[in-house]
């Protein structure tokens, strides 16, 4: 008898006659919000004449805007909520707010957040994959802005767990989340599939992942060129619109756009689409849906039930694509004016529209309204008082829609095998403990939000989540953690250049927290960019704060003895250190040490560049040039004293890897002094290895094209050489997310240290 054989999976379900009739009523309301547009006989909805699209501004339909006016009127209320308390109310008033974990425990769902469920059912509410499709064998899907990629996850669940066999292929796209360009509220930093499914994503011509540039789309075209025929596209894309929430549907007109335009152009013959937008209140959206109502045969508006019902979100489940040649004359006005700026013409006249489609348009708006008012409503009555009936109802309506949404969905288990990243896959992403986002930016009411954003950026700082930072003295520099080995897999045969537009500045990392970027990148605006005589900085003229202690010389040597002593465990053998950047030190009698030699490098980064962080091109250029010189003079055993300025971007970050690959130890101190060092930190790295050969030409030829780029002032730049998986695994993560806080860190404080000094003194010449 075998102990260790489990016991055969046995699902069990609640029957839902067991609730009472009203809160079972009740629930199964929640899950049929939707709305159809019925086309009457005839060809009475259809396209006008290609000389009338895009030719006339936007117009306004009266009952839409008091639709619009009465539920900002409702949203209002909520001004005055701290948004935490809110939120925290809301998860408990959600009926179908158990949901998720129930899934996630029966199904042994992938991914399973607020959107597997959302997809899984729209999937399981409408005939979305094409009998035709299935019966071959055979299925295509594109998602687009599908970031962290549940519709993905909760697709293959679908195929797997209703035992549908066919060859599915999938493509996704996504702002990409590593391109440091981008910003950090317009991204979903969740990459646990993407890090791990990064073949299957496409990032644009520019890495940037922005679907809304023509390059992208036809770029995206070539991409899945190799699908014959494309059946499904999703497009969930939005962004952060917490700062303006009633012009939200305004804001993210755009972007349905592009994601409609994309599908259009994609999407094969009796392909279905799915669109998420918000409330439908303007011209632009009245244009889309009657563009989409014209281009397929069914329209479907949905709203899930695991969509929370005081949100505006909404899903346009379009069936039965009509094809490019019913739309081909349309299509090439629409591609011509494709991007950002479509906000400012009307795709079709509003006298156009036909009174028909407005009437049910108007409706379905209405309906919509009602859900969303309801809900507000209640949750605002509730959140004033809520008492123990209360409280009991809740529970039991949360527990009836989780038992409703797996029957009615035949939600079923599949086993970790048939994930896409099966239980033996070694997996990578950006560490959930490393990247913990600091949400302070919304924390409070909406209200003190707006009020905060009125402050300068030094008071914003000081009331920020970074206050502490910003006023707290070093009085001990930091040492960062030691780096030690070797990466566990290197794979220089996987090893390519990434070219992109370059970076204006650095918005986001991988390898540190946004938050804390973002506060640095304004006040290196407001205070040194913004000043007329500051076209570029002296990095050893950053002000210094006299309060705190940095890192002299004679610690950096000290340091790099304790090292040396460590590694060698006692020998008094001869030890070599090669010195980048700091020639007093090797001259400077207080800081020589027995057995130590110092070697002068050849060159060093320079000290003037356009930002104070490592994505400027001149300066990488000079911090390769600096290693390849040092590996060509290092022996093995050796020591390297090299200063950098940060590690933000990937770049930079393949850059310590190769370093990590090559010695046995790293370790970083900050913040240096102003003088010699010049620089943001120090990094001490023990044990050379000498790089394979094949790798060192690597680094040369990556050299000879970045000086290329540079000579010739090109647009374009080397973003990255080491794929993003390998920079992902082991400790190289953590230990740049640690020298990146220490040199974000003290920059800012000395920033606003040097601030207040100057405030202080232009007050006492004043007085």
């Amino acid at each position: 008898f075998n102990k260790s054989r489990k016991k055969p999976r046995v699902e069990h379900f609640v029957n839902l006659n067991e609730f009472n009739p009203d809160v079972l009523s009740e629930i199964s309301e929640l899950f049929n919000k939707k709305f159809t547009y019925r086309k009457p006989p005839g060809n009475a909805w259809k396209f006008p004449e290609v000389s009338e699209v895009l030719q006339c501004e936007h117009a306004e339909f009266y009952s839409l805007c008091i639709l619009k006016e009465s539920l900002n009127e409702v949203k209002n209320k909520l001004s005055d909520k701290k948004l935490e308390e809110w939120h925290q109310h809301t998860s408990f008033t959600n009926k179908a707010g158990k949901v998720i974990p129930h899934v996630r425990r029966v199904a042994n769902a992938e991914l399973c957040t607020q959107a597997w469920c959302k997809f899984h059912e729209i999937l399981c509410t409408f005939p979305l994959l094409p009998v035709e499709a299935l019966q071959n064998g055979e299925l295509n899907s594109v998602h687009l802005c599908e970031a962290p990629g549940a519709f993905i996850a909760s697709l293959n669940h679908y195929l797997k767990s209703h035992h549908l066999p066919c060859d599915w292929n999938w493509v996704a796209n996504t702002l990409n989340p590593y391109h440091e360009a981008n910003d950090n509220g317009m991204m979903i930093m969740d990459d646990r599939l993407m890090a791990n499914t990064l073949l299957w994503w496409y990032f644009g011509p520019d890495d940037t992942g922005d679907i809304m540039t023509l390059k992208h789309l036809t770029g995206l075209q070539d991409f899945i060129s190799n699908m014959q025929t494309v059946h499904l596209i999703t497009a969930d894309g939005s962004f952060d619109c917490q700062g303006n929430p009633g012009e939200q549907e305004a804001l993210v007109a755009p972007l349905h756009y592009c994601e409609t335009v994309t599908a259009l152009m994609l999407l094969s013959h009796s392909g279905s689409f799915v669109l998420k937008m918000f409330t439908m209140f303007e011209h632009s959206s009245v244009n889309l849906l009657f563009l989409l109502n014209c281009c397929f045969e069914e329209v479907h508006i949905f709203k899930p039930a695991t969509s929370k019902a005081g949100n505006s979100e909404v899903y346009l489940i379009c069936l039965k694509f009509l094809g490019k040649k019913a739309v081909e004359s349309l299509l090439c006005k629409l591609v011509q004016n494709f991007g950002t700026d479509i906000a400012q013409k009307a795709l079709f006249p509003a006298h156009l529209i036909p009174d028909s489609f407005l009437r049910q348009h108007e409706e379905c708006c209405m309906a919509f309204y009602k859900f969303q008012t309801e809900t507000i409503n209640e949750n605002l009555r509730l959140f004033d008082k809520m008492d123990e009936a209360d409280q009991e109802r809740l529970n039991t309506l949360r527990d009836c829609a989780s038992e409703f949404f797996l029957q009615k969905f035949q939600v079923r288990h599949i086993p970790r095998n048939e994930w896409l990243l099966k239980k033996s896959h070694p997996g990578c992403s950006l560490n959930s403990k490393l990247y913990c986002q600091r949400n302070n930016k919304y924390c409070g009411t909406y209200n003190e939000r707006k009020e905060l954003e009125s402050l300068a950026w030094k008071e914003r700082v000081l009331k920020g989540c970074f206050s502490g930072w910003a006023d707290e003295h070093i009085l001990s520099p930091a040492h960062g953690g030691v780096l030690k080995g070797s990466p566990n897999c290197a794979d220089f045969e996987l090893w390519y250049i990434l070219e992109g537009k370059k970076l204006p500045k650095v918005k986001s990392s991988a390898f540190c927290d946004v938050e804390l970027i973002n506060n640095l990148n304004e006040a290196i605006t407001e205070c040194i960019l913004g000043r007329p005589e500051s076209n570029s900085i002296d990095v050893s003229s950053l002000p210094v704060c006299p309060s705190c202690l940095p890192v002299t010389e004679e610690m950096v040597i000290s340091e790099l003895s304790n090292l040396i002593k460590s590694h060698r465990e006692g020998s008094q053998d001869e030890s070599r250190c090669l010195v980048v950047g700091i020639p007093s030190l090797c001259n400077n009698p207080h800081v020589s040490l027995e057995n130590l030699v110092f070697l002068k490098a050849a060159s060093c980064p320079p000290r003037l560049c356009n930002t104070l962080h490592d994505g400027e091109p001149r300066y990488q250029q000079q911090l390769l040039n600096c290693m390849i010189c040092s590996f060509l003079q290092l022996r093995t055993g050796d020591s390297l004293v090299l200063p950098v300025l940060s590690s933000f971007t990937r770049f930079t970050a393949g850059l310590l890897f190769v370093l990590h690959f090559s010695f046995q130890l790293l370790k970083f101190s900050c913040p240096v002094s102003s003088g010699p060092l010049g620089c943001s930190a120090v990094l001490v790295c023990c044990g050379y290895r000498p790089l394979p050969g094949v790798i060192l030409r690597f680094l040369q030829g990556l050299s000879e094209l970045q000086a290329s780029l540079l000579e010739s002032e090109s647009p374009q730049q080397v973003l990255q050489f080491v794929p993003m998986e390998t920079l992902l695994k082991g400790a190289l993560p953590e230990f740049l997310w640690g020298l990146n806080t220490a040199i974000a860190k003290h920059k800012l404080h000395v920033i606003v240290q040097a601030e207040q000094q100057q405030q202080l003194s232009t007050r006492s010449v004043q007085d």
